[in-house]
């Protein structure tokens, strides 16, 4: 198991510094099929329940991450890499968040024994910040944007483990998780309904449908007031950051927003990009 860049195939060790590769490129996962992470550390994970409803007249499905133990979906991710960090050695970790994904990193960190600084923007809700210093995190504000606290993360990545939901790819194959329940729950639904901020949750639920071997259509939903993947879908200038009350995917500028993209262009998923109603 080890990393490779996306670009020009450079292969990078998993327990190394480097979060991307000296070209630029973004790394992905390689993995053999018969290889699996070791789980040795818990936080009593169990598959979250679907709900049917009744929504305008449409039946839908409403799967409830809100259930995992720290609260969203965002513990797939960590509960994956953190077990494989915690197999490797790694005593310390820092990671960016707007919230969620710092107390699922800081959750399993404390359950693991590793040393874990969560780096947030300091207009994170107060229950958040909270949360993750239940977990006996060091919590860094910064000023400004989540993209803001994006750039401030790369210098203490210099010296210290990145454990990023965005540019690790053991995140992803955490979250891929999720495709799978819901195969295993409701069979293959017509369509899948995402939020998406850097693109965790979309990106997973196609690695996990890919390799189960059949697609459902994805449709990615981001703000109205935060919406540049769906900007440069549609090759229209995006229009900033704008308040919102979705601030968990209030994300400027994803660093995933390419494979997002070239996946639907290259035909392999289809999905599509609209403003929500969530903005403030």
């Amino acid at each position: 198991m080890h990393f490779y860049c996306s670009d020009c195939k450079k292969v990078y060790p998993i327990n190394g510094l480097a979060y991307q590769c000296e070209c630029g490129g973004l790394f992905k996962l390689h993995k053999l099929p018969e290889e699996k992470v070791p789980i040795t550390v818990s936080l009593g994970e169990v598959k979250t329940p679907i709900l049917k409803r009744k929504l305008q007249g449409l039946e839908i499905y409403l799967k409830l991450d809100y259930l995992a133990p720290t609260g969203s979906f965002k513990d797939r991710g960590a509960f994956i890499m953190i077990n494989k960090l915690k197999e490797l050695g790694i005593t310390e970790v820092v990671e960016d968040s707007s919230g969620n994904a710092g107390a699922a990193f800081a959750g399993y960190c404390a359950a693991a024994g590793i040393t874990c600084s969560i780096y947030l923007p300091e207009s994170t809700s107060a229950g958040k910040i909270k949360q993750i210093s239940a977990y006996k995190a060091n919590v860094v504000k910064i000023p400004g944007t989540r993209d803001d606290v994006a750039a401030a993360i790369l210098k203490a990545a210099q010296t210290t483990y990145y454990a990023s939901h965005v540019y690790n790819p053991l995140f992803f194959e955490g979250t891929k998780s999720l495709a799978y329940e819901i195969y295993e729950q409701v069979g293959i639904p017509d369509y899948v309904v995402v939020p998406v901020g850097n693109g965790t949750m979309l990106l997973g639920v196609y690695i996990g449908f890919k390799e189960i071997g059949k697609l459902p259509r994805i449709i990615a939903v981001q703000s109205h007031n935060c919406a540049p993947v769906y900007s440069k879908f549609n090759n229209q200038t995006g229009g900033g950051i704008r308040e919102t009350v979705a601030e968990g995917i209030a994300v400027g500028k994803p660093k995933r927003i390419d494979e997002m993209i070239s996946s639907r262009y290259s035909g392999e998923y289809s999905f599509i990009l609209i403003p929500s109603i969530f903005t403030s």
